[in-house]
């Protein structure tokens, strides 16, 4: 059992290195939210157009299949 212990422990220790240390997360979610805030401006002017172009090519879509 011991050395199922060490098999296992010693293999999840290169996983330790993908996990950042805890100070660098604050920095990370500060600029994740700064992004989502800069780019935000831009989502709310081009979502109603997306919407717009989506609904006029779903409406075309359906006016072609129901006149054939």
């Amino acid at each position: 059992m011991l050395h199922l212990f060490f098999a296992v422990a010693f293999s999840a220790v290169p996983l330790t290195l993908y996990v950042p240390p805890i100070r660098s997360l604050n920095l990370f979610v500060q600029t994740i939210e700064d992004v989502w805030r800069e780019s935000s401006v831009y989502t709310h002017r081009v979502y109603p157009r997306i919407r717009y172009a989506f609904r006029r090519i779903l409406d075309c879509m359906l006016c072609t299949t129901t006149t054939h």
